[in-house]
């Protein structure tokens, strides 16, 4: 497993992931922490691309229009993440196929720092758990792809949801996360399963 990186610098390192969780978990919630910790703005990107959505799935040429940038130094990362065991790939004919590897140690630790990060947490607290009759919230729009940019597009499933109360309390939270929420609503009765499949929802909260 390779040193490069900042996660697996820690993996090493640090003597245990109990350590690890609570310096991450403090140091990268809703801050821009993880951009300063992490310069190697491609690196970044792949985190966000990979670990946000358990779903995703990418190759180089693929990665290289969504990012704008040279396939070299997209390579080099993936190699990086490949090595130090984050990523895993397969072959779908000639295309080589990354995703997170569910299994790494730090997976579910990453994915929740990076939710933190994009202030998911804030949403969850201040806004779902005070409105009431909400019984599912997804994340679509680019995000919900792993890619980090627009608005946090967020869709409520619930019955007879108080919008005014809606719209004060995500005016709070975007100044909290630095971010503009972008919302719609849906009663239960209303979505259909086919929906949440076209769109490429990611499932954020679920009342069961």
């Amino acid at each position: 497993m390779t040193k490069n990186g900042f996660f697996s610098f820690y993996y090493h390192v640090l003597p245990s992931r109990f350590i690890l969780t609570i310096f991450l978990t403090n140091f990268l919630s809703t801050s821009p922490m993880l951009e300063t910790l992490i310069t190697n703005k491609t690196r970044i990107k792949l985190l966000y691309r990979m670990f946000l959505n358990p779903d995703s799935k990418g190759y180089l040429r693929g990665l290289e229009e969504e990012f704008g940038e040279s396939s070299n130094a997209i390579r080099i990362e993936l190699n990086r993440f490949e090595a130090a065991g984050m990523l895993e790939s397969y072959l779908d004919k000639n295309k080589k196929i990354y995703r997170a590897n569910k299994k790494h140690p730090l997976y579910s630790l990453i994915n929740e720092v990076i939710h933190k990060q994009l202030g998911f947490d804030q949403i969850l607290e201040k806004i779902i758990q005070k409105l009431g009759n909400v019984y599912q919230v997804y994340l679509t729009g680019p995000l919900a792809r792993g890619l980090n940019q627009g608005p946090l597009e967020i869709i409520l499933i619930g019955d007879k949801i108080n919008v005014t109360g809606l719209h004060q309390l995500i005016e709070r939270v975007e100044k909290i996360i630095g971010r503009s929420i972008t919302h719609t609503i849906y009663k239960p009765i209303d979505l259909k399963t086919e929906q949440i499949k076209s769109n490429e929802w990611l499932l954020l909260w679920d009342l069961k």
